[in-house]
């Protein structure tokens, strides 16, 4: 995913993901630490880079807003009955 890093960029609209793809996967544990998604991420966490799995290219681990931090496997970690819970932002 590509974002642009513009500071004001708020979301144009907001739909729930109907199946489960990378993307459904990496916007769960985004949302699950407390963010809407990746811009959200790196827009709060100026500076962080995002630790991503090689092999599968899923997020790896999350810094919260109060500093702990969200470890994530290498396998899927949001089950089917949660991705309708996932909210898909368009910009």
């Amino acid at each position: 995913m590509s974002f642009t890093t513009d500071n004001n960029s708020k979301p144009k609209s907001m739909s729930r993901a109907k199946g489960w793809t990378s993307e459904v996967e990496n916007l769960f544990r985004f949302q699950q630490a407390g963010y809407r998604d990746e811009l959200e991420y790196l827009q709060v966490k100026q500076g962080t880079l995002v630790d991503r799995w090689p092999e599968s290219g899923f997020v790896k681990k999350l810094q919260r807003r109060d500093n702990t931090f969200y470890y994530y496997s290498k396998k899927r970690e949001c089950e089917d009955r949660d991705v309708n819970k996932v909210k898909v932002y368009a910009y």
